[in-house]
């Protein structure tokens, strides 16, 4: 039995998919603000400070095993409904809020592991998911993108272990702007268009010392879309640490518009 620990984003839903293909037995515990997979009798809706709840469902079940998938943001935590392990386990989660989003569900991953469930990596069943080494349209970097890459990879290498950020915009061997903790599309609507031809490169690689099982760097056809939006020629990702939904529509988009989706 496969315990399913869902937030917002499409990507638990292709992980569902997959399950359901593959004939799993699962259980979802549904963190969604919306209760997103209220529609499946497999689904117990949950709020994240209902620790003993979780596991006891997680218990019940006899999944001693979880994937993570999807975003769990931030609760207002005076409003949550607190059970007696969240209650004792809040305190972690509270603290793990002020790193960022990621280190909320990192916390719970510990805690689990203190229950004796493991974590699973988010991919585990979903490979087809993550994008390989190599170029993947027929627009290629040339010696200015390249210079580009260069320097956002060198920028992100260097910047402290603890800092949130997963991406980087760079143009013109400048860095533009650097991933906040408001994620990637608010960095992305903050960069002006300054020429009509298309130029710079944004690359999100994972985090230093990051759990890899979780909170990978993730695309889809919107980040492309503002990219090209914010005059940018291409997304650089790093090998099996990515998360790509719709990759078919995404490469062929990118190729559309003359841009290029590069994996180191």
């Amino acid at each position: 039995m496969i315990g399913l620990i869902f937030g917002e984003t499409n990507f638990p839903k292709e992980i569902l998919k997959q399950i359901k293909k593959l004939k799993k037995n699962y259980t979802i515990i549904d963190l969604t603000k919306n209760k997103n997979f209220k529609s499946d009798k497999k689904s117990h809706a949950v709020s994240i400070g209902q620790i003993g709840k979780i596991l006891n469902i997680l218990k019940d079940q006899k999944s001693k095993k979880v994937i993570f998938a999807g975003k769990v943001k931030k609760p207002i935590f005076s409003k949550l409904k607190l059970d007696i392990k969240g209650i004792y386990y809040i305190p972690r989660i509270i603290k793990a809020s002020k790193i960022g989003d990621a280190a909320i569900l990192k916390e719970v991953i510990n805690i689990f592991k203190k229950e004796k469930i493991n974590t699973l990596n988010s991919l585990s069943f979903t490979p087809e998911l993550s994008l390989k080494k190599g170029n993947h349209t027929k627009i290629r970097p040339n010696n200015k993108d390249k210079k580009d890459i260069k320097k956002a990879i060198s920028f992100l290498s260097k910047i402290n272990s603890h800092n949130f950020s997963q991406g980087v915009v760079v143009r013109n061997d400048k860095v533009l702007i650097v991933e906040g903790i408001r994620g990637t599309q608010q960095m992305l609507n903050e960069i002006k268009k300054k020429q009509q031809f298309l130029s710079g490169v944004l690359v999100k690689l994972p985090k230093k010392k990051q759990d890899l099982r979780i909170d990978l760097p993730a695309v889809g056809l919107k980040t492309l879309y503002q990219c090209k939006k914010a005059g940018l020629k291409g997304i650089v990702l790093k090998n099996k640490q990515n998360i790509c939904l719709n990759k078919k529509l995404l490469i062929q988009s990118a190729n559309k518009n003359k841009m290029f989706i590069v994996v180191k």
